[in-house]
């Protein structure tokens, strides 16, 4: 059986983009209805998060852009991931400390992602279903929430 290690995959694949051009097109097009302006570098941060096809971590992004651009300053990145996170463009994994592109960045919502102990996949497990007990239940607690993002670690097909 062969290995995709490092995969961000989803389990609803018929309605968003999987390459990174349509990807940041998708995301200019949203910018533009919200008003928000997708800056040159922006777009670059989101199209190498795209690219990677997996959950990425900051010094990656950096080491690519200095690849592409001779040097960048950190500060100027990480201004561009905020930004992107904000807006729900892109995901933070924190339990791994990397970055994945949303599959859907026309609308924000709240997802649970499968993430793998071994080959560090993730997958964008699209069950509104459970965002919407764990929003139900904490409004029950009295709490707002803003965001949620679940992660679930564990072991791959692929790797199991």
């Amino acid at each position: 059986m062969a290995r995709h290690a490092h995969k961000h995959e989803c389990t609803d694949p018929s309605h968003h983009v999987h390459d990174a051009k349509g990807f940041v097109r998708a995301v200019e097009e949203s910018c533009e209805a919200r008003g928000l302006r997708l800056t040159p570098l922006r777009a670059q941060v989101l199209g190498l998060v795209a690219e990677a096809g997996k959950p990425i971590k900051a010094y990656d992004l950096l080491d690519r852009m200095k690849s592409e651009n001779g040097s960048t300053a950190p500060p100027t990145v990480y201004r561009a991931l905020d930004f992107l996170l904000e807006q729900g463009f892109i995901h933070r994994l924190a339990s791994i400390n990397a970055f994945v592109s949303c599959h859907h960045p026309q609308v924000q919502h709240s997802v649970p992602f499968l993430i793998c102990d071994r080959c560090q996949s993730a997958i964008e497990l699209e069950d509104e279903r459970i965002t919407d007990l764990l929003d139900t239940a904490a409004r029950k607690a009295g709490f707002a929430p803003r965001a949620q993002i679940l992660e679930v670690h564990g072991v791959c097909a692929n790797c199991a």
